[in-house]
């Protein structure tokens, strides 16, 4: 008897050892090498935050709270940490003709100020909210002292005496991880039903259409269900940027950081992309970037400063901006969008459903219901 036990105690962990060596194969030696950067709580400036600490795996690498403080704790960013989850899917920023319009398209952060992933990928490092390093030459100087550094040096081909090369080797390999299968899974319940893997609930099927009709939740319209990917399925995103009149969120600790860091303590307003080093232009004040709606249900809080704890309150929110005085006056008011939203008259059978479609958005529906 004591034998059989062995034998299935030995095969459970010889199955676990095997489930984590199929994940690590699926993983290029670049993209290996790009992970260990991003769960690398040595480089920040003091050692304890990695990218991975603000942009958590289990939960579609976001963050729960509102802000997350960086590396000097007594320092917080003014907005809440997006999903990087196919983060890899957003082009390069550029202005583009919509229905007529002119509006600007793609590009990193919230607002759009870096324009290419390459041009994003290093700035955390070195802003003092996050991770701290002053400089990028001490970023260089703490990979040199790292396990992998002369993996590093040797995936890329690159000198260890050129600054210049170290650096596009960390930009390449953190952005070959952030591209590859860790977050682009494109396996929610979503996926599954398109090609017919997987069965929606009445209620999912009555969200999904809503989620399309112009005439009711219209979500569409931004949250585009065209298919962008090389593999055929849509993002929920069309990367515009938009004012939805979103209100302050009074609970943000950035109001409260040292007046060095925030010299306009509670009287600071977010301007968005609008206050970009790039756009100065009243137009576009208070706009930020759509995001993706893939893994929405995991990623609370919501908006840009996290002022919505949950999915439903945004729904609320969308249907009702214009009807009543709950939700406060939007932190920007030029430039609000009040054609798309903020009076849908949805009923609460509808929210509930398009709250239930968006959770078919989740990745891992396939392990989750194995």
């Amino acid at each position: 008897m004591e034998e059989i036990v062995k034998y299935f105690i030995f095969i459970l962990i010889a199955s676990l050892v095997l489930e984590k060596v199929e994940a690590e194969v699926l993983l290029n030696s670049g993209q290996q090498l790009g992970k260990a950067i991003f769960f690398d709580t040595e480089l920040s400036s003091p050692p304890g935050q990695s990218c991975a600490t603000c942009h958590q795996p289990n939960i579609a690498f976001s963050n729960s709270n509102i802000v997350h403080s960086g590396a000097d704790s007594n320092k917080f960013a003014n907005r809440n940490t997006p999903s990087l989850s196919y983060v890899s899917n957003t082009p390069a920023f550029k202005y583009d003709t919509i229905e007529g319009n002119v509006v600007s398209v793609g590009g990193f952060f919230w607002d759009g100020r870096a324009k290419s992933f390459e041009d994003q990928v290093l700035q955390p490092f070195i802003n003092p909210l996050e991770m701290g390093i002053p400089r990028l030459e001490n970023l260089v100087a703490k990979i040199k002292k790292r396990p992998y550094f002369k993996s590093l040096l040797k995936q890329y081909r690159i000198s260890p005496h050129s600054q210049a090369d170290i650096l596009n080797g960390i930009k390449k390999t953190l952005i070959d991880y952030m591209s590859g299968p860790e977050f682009n899974k494109f396996n929610s319940k979503y996926d599954h039903w398109l090609t017919g893997q997987a069965k929606f609930t009445l209620e999912e099927r009555h969200g999904m259409l809503l989620f399309e009709r112009v005439d009711k939740g219209n979500c569409a319209a931004c949250h585009t269900l065209k298919r962008q990917h090389v593999h055929d399925k849509p993002l929920f995103t069309d990367f515009t940027y938009d004012n939805i009149g979103v209100p302050k969120n009074t609970n943000n600790p950035f109001y409260q950081v040292p007046e060095t860091v925030n010299p306009l303590g509670i009287n600071y307003i977010d301007y968005g992309l609008g206050n970009t080093n790039r756009i100065k232009d009243k137009r576009y004040l208070g706009m930020f970037k759509v995001p993706t709606l893939r893994n929405v249900e995991v990623t609370a809080p919501y908006m840009h400063n996290g002022v919505f704890s949950t999915l439903k309150e945004v729904v609320e929110f969308y249907n009702s901006r214009d009807k009543t005085d709950q939700w406060g006056a939007p932190e920007v008011p030029y430039n609000v969008n009040d054609t798309e939203l903020g009076n849908l008259s949805l009923t609460e059978i509808e929210i509930e459903a398009l709250v239930a479609f968006l959770k078919t958005l989740t990745d891992d529906y396939e392990e989750e219901n194995k």
